[in-house]
């Protein structure tokens, strides 16, 4: 059993000046959700990238506590 990643978000600014923001430990759209505040505080997106970790499911658990905040 590989060891849980803890959630964090890393911001990066490049010698240029350009921001790259890294959602670690983060899977499927839970992603955008991280990082939107930042995104819209930021402003336009020039690229979006994403991961392997975006398209690997998030554990039962998380998916279970969505679909209860949707029903609810």
């Amino acid at each position: 059993m590989k060891p849980k990643i803890p959630r964090h978000l890393e911001v990066i600014v490049g010698p240029d000046g350009a921001l790259r923001i890294d959602a670690i430990g983060y899977t499927g759209s839970t992603c955008g959700e991280a990082t939107a505040f930042l995104e819209e505080a930021l402003g336009t997106i020039a690229r979006r990238q994403r991961t392997a970790d975006f398209y690997r499911s998030a554990p039962t658990s998380q998916r279970t506590k969505k679909q209860q905040k949707i029903q609810s």
